[in-house]
């Protein structure tokens, strides 16, 4: 799994905490596990706490992205340069097929 992809998830996972925080009221009661243990943490902090996390998250998406346009653009240009390569090795290769049919 690539950086980006690892981060995708996050970003999903991060996402579907938050709206299972909005859904809480100040009746419930949330847990953060430190280590081995739960540790009682207030809602807003929670709140605020996965809010921070989602904003790290995307922003190191958004840091990935020029690196993945490069590489799209670098994987096009090889791509545009493999192609007659490969035309022409084909017609080599045809070439010397028909030209020989009798030989064994």
């Amino acid at each position: 799994m690539s950086g980006q992809q690892k981060l995708e998830a996050q970003l999903t996972e991060n996402n579907i905490v938050k709206e299972e925080l909005a859904l809480l009221d100040g009746s419930n009661v949330v847990f953060k596990r430190l280590g081995p243990v739960l540790v009682k943490q207030d809602l807003g902090e929670a709140r605020a706490t996965e809010g921070k996390r989602l904003d790290c998250i995307t922003a190191e998406i958004k840091r990935y992205e020029p690196q993945l346009r490069g590489l799209e653009q670098q994987s096009g240009q090889q791509r545009e340069t493999l192609a007659p390569l490969q035309q022409e090795s084909q017609q080599a290769q045809a070439a010397k097929a028909g030209g020989a049919p009798g030989k064994a």
